[in-house]
């Protein structure tokens, strides 16, 4: 994820990266889960636009790692201070999206609502992108988080949870909110790596 530091910009490049590396990885998934609702409509060619994507991600972090060579690496002890507690506080809030996610999938199976776990893990991801903003200071993602939690509320409100598409049963809820999440996380994990960018020059 992205850490500005002003005395350390190597870590706060190879952050960055870190940033674009978790949204190409879970865009991605989103992507797939999007394309299992599809009930086989449009594959292949999905699935590879699919992979397409998240591998260019993957290789604009890289790039972003190999840039981060030419730059200085020093850190003062409030730094490293800093970016612990920065790593702590992410590990907590990716723990607490873990646990919420199996609670609320236990939840939707046990009261037979299964077709909402795709519209709740969504929420819930774009909840945690709202304590990651202030924790990076990537302001960008309270729109991510955002985004993330009104586009499964307006499916739920708008669409049907399926729908036939020619000789293919569309589960709606799991695509089109898988195929939207990911390219919320693309575009955020493309936004990200324009800051890197930017931190390298």
């Amino acid at each position: 994820m992205t850490q500005t530091s002003s005395t350390i910009p190597r870590a706060a490049v190879v952050g960055t990266a870190s940033g674009v590396f978790f949204m190409a990885l879970f865009g991605t998934l989103w992507a797939y889960t999007g394309i299992m609702g599809l009930q086989g409509w449009g594959l292949p060619l999905l699935l590879v636009i699919a992979i397409i994507m998240g591998v260019s991600l993957f290789i604009s972090g890289f790039s972003l790692i190999i840039a981060s060579r030419q730059l200085t690496n020093q850190a003062s002890t409030t730094d490293v201070r800093l970016g612990k507690r920065t790593r702590l506080w992410f590990n907590l809030i990716f723990a607490a999206e873990g646990i919420a996610i199996a609670i609320a999938i236990a939840i939707c199976n046990n009261t037979e609502s299964t077709e909402l776990i795709p519209l709740v893990i969504a929420i819930i991801v774009g909840v945690h992108f709202f304590p990651l903003a202030p924790l990076f200071q990537v302001k960008f993602y309270y729109w991510t988080g955002a985004l993330l939690c009104l586009l499964p509320i307006v499916i739920r409100l708008f669409v049907p949870a399926e729908f036939t598409l020619g000789e293919h049963q569309i589960n709606a809820y799991m695509s089109i909110t898988g195929i939207g999440s990911a390219l919320i996380l693309w575009a955020t994990g493309l936004i990200i790596w324009r800051i890197g960018r930017r931190l390298v020059r």
